[in-house]
């Protein structure tokens, strides 16, 4: 087992194991992060900036990720909902008021 676990991202074993989330590196998954945190930023900034009558921007959606990781609080998906469409997006008066 101790082989196993020490075995090259890319060989044929880890990748049989683990699928597609073997050839993700913590930078892979950094970098996701990042992107999804900056779109995000740019949709709040576009909500605010908006004027009362506009309509919402729609919200960003999540850079897909290797199917079967866990999220960062240690749970599975479910289902295959993403955690950003699991809730209602803010309000831009929501959001502005919490910028205030």
């Amino acid at each position: 087992m101790v082989m196993v676990k020490h075995l090259p991202r890319d060989s044929a074993v880890q990748r049989e194991i683990h699928g597609e989330a073997a050839e993700w590196s913590i930078t892979d998954h950094l970098l996701a992060a990042t992107v999804d945190h900056l779109a995000v930023a740019n949709w709040m900034f576009a909500c605010v900036n908006n004027g009362e009558d506009d309509e919402t921007p729609e919200a960003p959606s999540p850079v897909p990720r290797p199917s079967g990781l866990a999220d960062e609080d240690g749970a599975e998906d479910e289902g295959g909902v993403e955690p950003a469409a699991a809730t209602e997006a803010p309000s831009p008066h929501a959001i502005a008021r919490f910028f205030g």
